[in-house]
């Protein structure tokens, strides 16, 4: 029986609640005296249908928050935001907290998706309908502190009921090649964040913002709802039981706060999502600030996206390789990010090909992370759908937290306020000579934050391959 057939076989078990030896190797059971068809696995229609569809659902979910830097470059020069009390410090904190939110709920909700997994489609259903509901109802306020509910709370909430139940069947449909699967999936984000931002753009110099949000939400449902019926399981809903499943996932994470390797991956993933999240966020403003056009301060997130789809893709297919390959990737692509903010955005993005060629590099290097997850992870779960469910919660949990904590600090470091941005837009200060300068350096503590972020977490990784590497040898040592 090969891997993948005997994996297969094992899921069958799991989920119709029969033993592994009564899974036929051309995974057809025998329920209520009828014949079950069960779709492969790591390929076939179903699988690849399966994909594409979380593959866009990814792209639009996250494409959101992770364009509302366009947003926010009109918001912040749009009076009828400005002049609402404390605009200057909710603004920036909507995308950031609209993508946290998601991030942070994970291990809350994954456990409560393990538990009844019938009704994850239903929830996806309703995630979609609070998506469309935030952003429409967005549309008709300029109120900063309403659009801080709706943009970045209620379409978190609807984002995440539509998201992790597209996440956890990931697991069931693929198995050997899971890290390529999740690469792919996490590139949505990218490709979302390539077409979005250039979108957006347009819109809201033809219509404005409210107008812009307004055709948002009703895309979001025109391209998600025919998308739905592709995301599901394996196993037809009427075939698994309709009970509460019980699972062991809490006494593996018991164990896992025993394992020096699942800190270090939980540390480093923290530390990366302190930094990773504020050029997303600060790059449109800091090109306006350079004098480039509206439609060139959009590209600076699409150029960023392009990377990080090239970086997804290809991590997730090597990760697939082996532990020590992570290890690899992980520790160079961040080590090198972090050289790349210091020289890169420090000091060559004075103009638009500086500007551009950091962005381009930066979603490369940093934009990939996300994909080492499940070969990092691979040690810690055993291929078990559910265990890897729960470790992507804590992950993305972690993330999150760097995410939203960011934001503040960044505002913070930048010092800028709706009134010194439009002071700064409207102002000519001279043609600086390093990136560290635009801005008459608003940007420098920024930036040294950011780099800093990631050597450090670049850091933690090499702590954590040094024991891997001396658990190795002595493992082979002890055997001699």
């Amino acid at each position: 029986m090969s891997t993948s057939v005997y994996n297969e076989s094992i899921e069958l078990a799991t989920h119709s609640r029969l033993n592994a030896s009564e899974a036929p190797n051309d995974t057809r059971l025998a329920a209520n005296s009828a014949q079950l068809v069960v779709h492969p696995v790591d390929g076939g229609f179903h699988a690849w249908a399966f994909l594409f569809a979380a593959f866009l659902i990814e792209a639009i979910v996250w494409g959101f928050p992770d364009a509302f830097g366009v947003f926010l470059d009109a918001y912040l020069t749009d009076p009828a935001y400005t002049s609402s009390p404390h605009a200057s410090s909710l603004l920036p904190l909507i995308g950031p907290i609209a993508s946290g939110i998601v991030y942070c709920i994970a291990p809350f909700l994954s456990p409560i998706i393990n538990r009844y997994p019938n009704h994850r489609r239903t929830a996806m259903y309703i995630g979609l309908l609070l998506c469309w509901a935030s952003l429409f109802a967005a549309s008709y306020t300029t109120d900063v502190v309403i659009l801080v509910a709706l943009q970045g709370v209620v379409y978190a909430l609807g984002a995440s009921l539509l998201y992790f139940p597209s996440l956890s069947y990931l697991a069931e449909w693929f198995i050997n090649l899971r890290g390529f699967a999740n690469g792919v999936l996490f590139a949505g984000t990218g490709v979302g964040g390539i077409a979005l931002p250039l979108s957006i753009s347009r819109l809201l110099n033809t219509y404005g913002p409210n107008v812009t949000v307004r055709i948002l939400s009703v895309g979001l449902v025109v391209l998600l709802l025919p998308l739905l019926p592709f995301v599901k399981g394996r196993l037809p809903v009427g075939h698994t039981t309709t009970q509460p499943i019980s699972r062991g996932s809490a006494d593996s994470v018991k164990t896992w706060m025993g394992s020096s390797f699942f800190w270090v991956l939980l540390i480093a993933n923290t530390i990366q999502g302190f930094a990773y999240f504020v050029p997303i966020l600060w790059l449109p403003t800091f090109a306006s600030t350079l004098k480039l056009s509206s439609t060139n301060s959009s590209a600076t997130l699409a150029m960023f996206h392009t990377g990080s789809v090239i970086s997804r893709l290809t991590m997730g297919y090597f990760s697939d390789s082996s532990l020590k390959h992570c290890f690899i990737l992980g520790l160079g692509t961040l080590l090198a990010t972090s050289v790349a903010i210091f020289v890169l955005w420090g000091v060559f993005s004075t103009n638009v090909a500086g500007l551009f060629s950091f962005c381009i590099v930066y979603g490369i290097l940093a934009g990939g992370w996300p994909s080492l997850w499940s070969g990092f992870g691979k040690g810690l779960t055993s291929n078990d759908p559910t265990l890897s469910m729960t470790l992507f919660g804590i992950l993305l949990f972690s993330r999150g937290i760097g995410n939203i904590a960011s934001t503040p600090i960044s505002v913070a470091l930048t010092g800028i306020s709706s009134s010194s941005y439009s002071s700064i837009s409207g102002t000519y200060l001279g043609h600086p000579d390093l990136g560290f300068k635009v801005a008459g350096g608003r940007f420098a503590s920024t930036i040294m934050y950011v780099g800093t972020c990631f050597a450090g977490a670049g850091m933690i990784v090499l702590f954590g391959w040094g024991r891997y590497v001396y658990k190795q040898r002595s493992r082979i040592s002890g055997g001699e």
